[in-house]
């Protein structure tokens, strides 16, 4: 087993930065890769990024990328994602996830374990 365990949400006005991390511990060894990903209240949980654990190669979808950048510690086992100028539209819970296979990293069906999430509310 895994355990992931994400921090770092809040409450932030709109143009402001914040960094969530995400812990990992248990049986880390094999992770094939991590992500983040987001649900707003009615919706589905959308993908926002991931990253291979081993190579560092990250991923994420064209209307995140750059403005919020995910990478990782390796000798600590913690992923972070990098949130810059936050727009109310950022306002989710925010998940953090681990991979123990070579799946489609976008797709939340394929992933093995599950953090808790952190709340992030962005006013504007």
């Amino acid at each position: 087993q895994v355990q992931l365990v994400e921090s770092g949400g809040g409450l932030m006005q709109a143009g402001g930065s914040l960094r969530l991390s995400c812990a990992a511990s248990g049986r880390t060894a094999g992770t094939y890769a991590m992500g983040w990903f987001r649900q707003a209240p009615g919706k589905e949980r959308d993908f926002v990024a991931a990253i291979k654990w081993s190579s560092g190669s990250t991923y994420s979808p064209d209307a995140v990328k750059g403005r919020c950048p995910i990478s990782r510690d390796y000798a600590k086992n913690t992923m972070y994602l990098q949130m810059n100028s936050l727009k109310p539209e950022d306002t989710a819970v925010y998940y953090c996830a681990a991979l123990r296979r070579r799946c489609v990293l976008s797709s939340s069906y394929e992933y093995d374990y599950w953090g808790q999430g952190t709340q992030v509310t962005v006013s504007s």
